[in-house]
């Protein structure tokens, strides 16, 4: 599936446009140089000596422009100098312009913020006015200096398996512990059980926290995630204090040597002062080597406030972003990556456990049609 729809389309008009236009400009560059260097050459016939004046007469000008064109010194061949001036193509500043404004509304179309945009048509304009490129590379050119703007404003994401296996011997002892944070229906607990099991995989054992001690049937659904993955869920009744479960969980993961406790809490809004600071106190008595917040890929930029509330909060790490299957837009990973400065880590791509992907900027590139 290629996100950012109608991005490969525009970018071949835009550049079949300009190509275009140039082609035409230089044609006319060229008459008008032709007939400039004719007509001066004819004006020096024109006031040659007298004993010269005698060939002239009853010579046309027509005569006068053929032999004139027969006796043009061949510098550089004039037919190299127009295949040399229709093959290149130069963008000026006004073109950009007009061009880019189309760009733009598609960028906000595609749920890139307005920040983030505005910072791609600038780059990208530094990149391509002014620069004289082959017509036939014109497209590839744009489509070349887009990927790196958005390559650069992509940051780079860490793995979360090196981190678990390169605590050091002193640490080892203790297990490495991640809180998950997020709004109400984005689909954090299922999130969880995605990456225990993508954890599993890699070596790495587990124990669950059910810390969502609010949300009716929050407790039953995890627990079915562990007795299908085989992870021990450590649980407390509902309306119990959700630090406290979390804090059972290190401890129980401590004894029993397991590397990684993984911290369900309860979906919150981020407006929701009283339960944002309910969350701060389980960061405060875990202490957590990772917090990450989990939002909806198809949330547009509604995800910005959301993670900056939590970021505010807890000063996240990283995020995941979940139905990035069903976005046809692209945008968010973009905006919320630069805007925040946070790595994006993987992305829910369906339900089962193995529908999740550790996040590549290379390959999500690719999904864009660049």
């Amino acid at each position: 599936m290629v996100m950012f729809k109608f991005l490969r389309e525009k970018i071949k008009n835009w550049a079949e446009k300009i190509s275009k236009h140039e082609e035409e400009k230089a044609e006319k560059e060229i008459d008008i140089e032709k007939l400039s260097k004719k007509a001066d050459k004819i004006k020096k016939e024109v006031h040659l000596e007298p004993s010269l004046d005698k060939q002239l007469r009853g010579k046309t000008i027509g005569d006068s422009l053929r032999s004139l064109e027969e006796d043009e010194p061949k510098k550089e061949g004039f037919f190299e100098r127009i295949k040399s001036k229709i093959q290149k193509v130069k963008i000026s500043e006004k073109e950009f312009e007009i061009y880019s404004e189309e760009l733009e509304m598609l960028l906000l179309e595609n749920n890139v913020a307005l920040e983030v945009s505005e910072k791609i048509i600038k780059e990208l304009k530094e990149k391509v006015v002014g620069e004289e490129f082959l017509k036939k590379e014109i497209e590839g050119q744009i489509k070349e200096n887009l990927r790196d703007i958005i390559e650069e404003i992509l940051i780079e994401p860490f793995s979360i398996v090196d981190r678990i296996r390169g605590k050091t011997a002193d640490q080892a002892k203790d297990p490495y512990v991640i809180l998950f944070c997020g709004i109400n229906g984005t689909g954090k607990t299922t999130t969880i059980a995605k990456i225990a099991d993508h954890l599993k995989k890699n070596g790495i054992s587990c124990a669950l926290a059910a810390s969502d001690t609010f949300r009716t049937a929050a407790i039953e659904q995890i627990k079915k995630h562990g007795e299908k993955l085989g992870i021990k869920v450590i649980a407390h009744e509902y309306g119990s204090d959700p630090a406290a479960v979390a804090f059972d969980a290190i401890k129980y993961a401590k004894r029993n040597f397991i590397n990684c406790v993984l911290i369900d809490t309860a979906g919150r809004m981020h407006t929701a002062k009283n339960l944002i600071r309910e969350i701060e106190k389980i960061a405060k008595v875990c202490k957590p080597d990772l917090k990450i917040f989990v939002g909806e890929s198809i949330t547009g930029n509604d995800i910005i406030e959301q993670v900056k509330s939590f970021d505010w909060a807890l000063n996240i790490d990283g995020i995941v972003l979940t139905k990035a299957d069903i976005d046809e837009k692209g945008g968010t990973a973009l905006s919320v990556s630069y805007i925040l400065k946070k790595p994006i880590l993987y992305l829910g791509t369906g339900q089962e456990y193995n529908k999740i992907e550790v996040f590549d900027k290379h390959k999500f590139i690719e999904k864009l049609g660049l």
